[in-house]
């Protein structure tokens, strides 16, 4: 476990969870890529920056990521590969927490039951009235969701709870260091599920906000990713936190 605990790992998330231990995980909490964005194949295709770039800011461009590019039906049994193995590597109990938006939100509920997780509900992220529309015609996508399941039973907890269905976080440019980054303080909000000292795993790193927020509240993590650059991003956050610190 030493090679694995409080580091990000290059490299494809897949390879390193099955050298994980059974049972060592406390809590998964991850931002898998969604491939959601297009109707069709072409479009789904595209790079993730012309799906999911708002065309306000695209003076503020971020690198592209890999892996966002699965049909519906891939990305289901990929996901099922990945989450089979979080059920392996989770404690009794553990908490699952997967974040997803309104077009995946039917197959990530799929997802975690065929993993045999139980799925226990829908958390809300709010990102405000900022986020996009069409046109006038239409109701903003203003919110994406944290689907969220245990493995096995849900113990009461001690140390904390219960926590709030809904969070409101505006996405913050200052603190937006990935293509689909969320914002920190919703991060540090969701690694409170479980006790200071635990361990938190995230597959899919990203820029490192879950690393950063685990670490700000004294838990511990293992943290994967598959894209250099952004492998480089999370790595300069957690030196710059542990400088201050």
């Amino acid at each position: 476990m030493n090679k694995f605990l409080n580091k990000i790992l290059l490299g494809d998330s897949l390879e390193y969870l099955r050298e994980l231990p059974d049972n060592s995980i406390d809590a998964v909490i991850t931002d898998p890529p969604y491939c959601s964005g297009g109707r069709t194949a072409s479009e789904k295709s595209m790079l993730p920056s012309k799906k999911y770039e708002q065309t306000s800011n695209t003076t503020i461009h971020r690198p592209d990521f890999i892996g966002d590019s699965k049909d519906t039906r891939a990305w289901l049994h990929w996901c099922n590969l990945w989450i089979s193995e979080c059920y392996r590597v989770l404690k009794d109990s553990g908490y699952f927490l997967m974040f997803t938006d309104w077009r995946q939100l039917p197959s990530t509920t799929d997802a975690v039951q065929i993993g045999e997780l139980i799925w226990r509900g829908i958390i809300a992220w709010d990102k405000g009235r900022g986020s996009r529309a069409p046109h006038k015609g239409y109701f903003r996508h203003q919110c994406e969701y944290v689907v969220w399941a245990t493995k096995g039973k849900c113990r009461r907890n001690l140390h904390a709870g219960p926590f709030a269905g809904c969070y409101q976080y505006p996405v913050k440019q200052t603190d937006k260091f990935h293509l689909t980054g969320k914002p920190t303080p919703l991060m540090e909000e969701l690694v409170q599920i479980v006790p200071e000292g635990s361990i938190i795993l995230d597959p899919f790193m990203g820029s490192g906000t879950t690393a950063v927020a685990a670490k700000m509240h004294n838990r511990n993590f293992v943290g994967f990713e598959r894209t250099a650059v952004y492998y480089e991003i999370a790595n300069e956050r957690l030196q710059n936190l542990y400088i201050k610190k």
